[in-house]
């Protein structure tokens, strides 16, 4: 049997992209549980969303199973997951306005940054820097801990709240700028055809 059979008869081979789209399933469960202030219910399925993120990148390591389309659909799941999250936590009351403004402008302005690079210097990828994966850990934790403040009012549950409020603002301003600047080196340093990017 050749190799790249056993890779077509793995059952596992597709299991972290699997997972992924797992992740984006649970969004829409997610949501209605937050809407119908069943919050015991939303804190289980968001730690289960957050094993699923885990659980993918380890899977497609261990397996050596990174695909292009892990690679893309990765970090849609986990913007549309945060994103909608941030949106309906916000319509409940739950998250201040200024939190969710920031988090989208941030990410719109990454879309925007992205489509500039791949228009003026042809690069499709655009890898997260550590900023970037800090404002993630950030957003989850600010997620997680409002959900369980709904279920726990212990004074640690509030401190945590404010803290990662706090962080998460401080990280989604300083991740923008850190990926602009970024964009900024890339595109003035890219050979290109011999001509300067416009």
């Amino acid at each position: 049997m050749t190799e790249v059979s056993k890779q077509q008869r793995n059952p596992f081979r597709t299991a972290p992209n699997l997972l992924t789209l797992l992740r984006i399933c649970l969004a829409p469960f997610l949501v209605a549980a937050i809407l119908e202030n069943r919050f015991g219910l939303s804190f289980v399925l968001f730690l289960a969303a957050g094993i699923t993120d885990a659980l993918d990148g380890v899977l497609a390591r261990v397996l050596e199973q990174r695909t292009m389309l892990g690679q893309y659909l990765d970090p849609v799941a986990d913007k549309l997951l945060l994103s909608t999250l941030f949106v309906v936590l916000m319509y409940k009351g739950l998250m201040p306005t200024r939190v969710t403004v920031l988090v989208f402008g941030r990410d719109v302005g990454i879309l925007l940054v992205s489509a500039i690079l791949y228009a003026a210097a042809g690069r499709r990828e655009f890898h997260p820097s550590v900023f970037g994966k800090a404002n993630t850990l950030s957003q989850v934790t600010l997620v997680a801990v409002v959900l369980l403040h709904q279920l726990s009012h212990a004074p640690w549950v509030v401190v945590l709240q404010a803290a990662a409020l706090y962080t998460t603002m401080v990280l989604t301003v300083a991740s923008g700028l850190h990926y602009a600047w970024i964009a900024a080196h890339r595109t003035s340093n890219h050979p290109g055809d011999g001509h300067p990017v416009k």
